[in-house]
């Protein structure tokens, strides 16, 4: 197992730890609706420094990210962020990631933590440009401070005008007495804020520094409970569980970060699928009965009880205050306001497709 800078920090606040993509992780400090209802009306900060980093430098940069990138990444321009994933062979995703462009010849890959090693392998594997690969993934901390109130709190600790920073935008600056902060105003709460990429020496000094700017808006640790019940309030896709290497972008309503103004990775396969459409698709649902929460791998099924579809992601929304959730279904059934039915401890509970965001 790995640790994360903070990971004593996290122990001695009485966090509850879990294993989660090899690192020991907080998945909860207090109370999961307290903690997801701080990002969402003030502010709360997840240590998410499990999450991997790349570097790639070379004047042949940007052609690397545009073979394995589904998005077309020569839109950005320097200091600009973009969504992305890493198509595989097979018609499915390698990972979601964020693009990062410090200049025409040097980009920051931000990955998934349990995807690490697969899109290191995955990139390197398609680096026959000659592109300098870094991983800088064990010397960095992040810490996602999100919510409303965040920038507040933020501007006192930076002279960087924060309100100043367009969504999917970044620079690097000093921060809380740190040199060479990365400031990115991204995040996957949907509720705003930044996210802070520090040299892991400076993760503590940073923390306290956050948690005392932040203490006016009652700032609170939140762990990776509240960040799922967020980041599925929104609609956001979570790899593992609403896309993996078997869905394609395409499927899972990506269709907006798949681009193809150029070829990358199998871009004809999902090309084909955009001009002659899909067989399932990626949908939001929630539960008009009550029954139970729908949870990853449950089946949904119709009126008469086939299977058309699996849940891959389902919550009780803490800000709805209704069970939610995201699954595929047969395209048939994927118009909202359509009637369906999640098996549910042997029975079916009857639910209907929503439009997403559900927030």
């Amino acid at each position: 197992m790995k640790y994360v800078a903070l990971n004593d920090l996290h122990v001695s606040l009485g966090a509850k730890m879990i294993e989660f993509a090899g690192y020991n992780m907080p998945v909860l400090y207090t109370n999961l609706i307290q903690e997801h209802l701080a990002v969402r009306n003030s502010m709360g900060v997840f240590d998410v420094s499990h999450m991997g980093e790349f570097m790639l430098k070379g004047d042949k940069a940007l052609d690397l990210i545009q073979a394995v990138t589904s998005n077309d990444a020569s839109k950005l321009t320097d200091g600009k962020v973009q969504y992305s994933c890493l198509p595989n062979d097979e018609g499915g995703i390698v990972d979601d990631l964020l693009v990062y462009r410090y200049s025409a010849d040097e980009y920051y890959l931000v990955v998934n933590a349990s995807n690490i090693e697969k899109d290191w392998n995955w990139i390197s594997k398609h680096n026959t440009f000659g592109v300098d690969m870094q991983n800088m993934s064990d010397d960095l901390s992040l810490l996602a401070v999100q919510g409303p109130n965040a920038i507040k709190a933020l501007q006192k600790l930076t002279d960087v005008n924060l309100s100043a920073m367009e969504y999917y935008t970044f620079t690097s600056g000093t921060m809380a007495g740190c040199n060479d902060v990365i400031i990115s105003n991204t995040g996957y709460t949907g509720a705003g804020g930044f996210e802070i990429y520090v040299w892991n020496k400076d993760a503590r000094k940073m923390w306290d520094a956050i948690f005392e700017a932040g203490k006016e808006f009652n700032i609170m640790p939140v762990g990776l409970g509240a960040r799922d019940t967020l980041r599925l309030e929104k609609g956001f896709c979570l790899y593992g569980h609403d896309i993996d290497d078997t869905t394609s972008p395409i499927e899972a309503g990506l269709g907006w970060i798949t681009k193809f103004t150029k070829k990358f990775t199998n871009s004809d396969y999902h090309l084909s699928l955009k001009e002659n459409g899909v067989a399932k698709k990626l949908v939001g649902f929630e539960m008009v009965e009550r029954g139970g929460i729908p949870r990853q791998h449950h089946i949904i099924k119709d009126a008469t009880g086939n299977a058309i579809g699996e849940v891959t992601s389902g919550t009780q929304s803490p800000s709805l205050n209704k069970a939610i959730g995201m699954g595929y279904v047969t395209t048939a059934f994927s118009k909202p306001d359509t009637e369906i039915f999640i098996e549910i401890r042997e029975k079916l509970v009857k639910a209907k497709v929503v439009k997403i965001p559900f927030l």
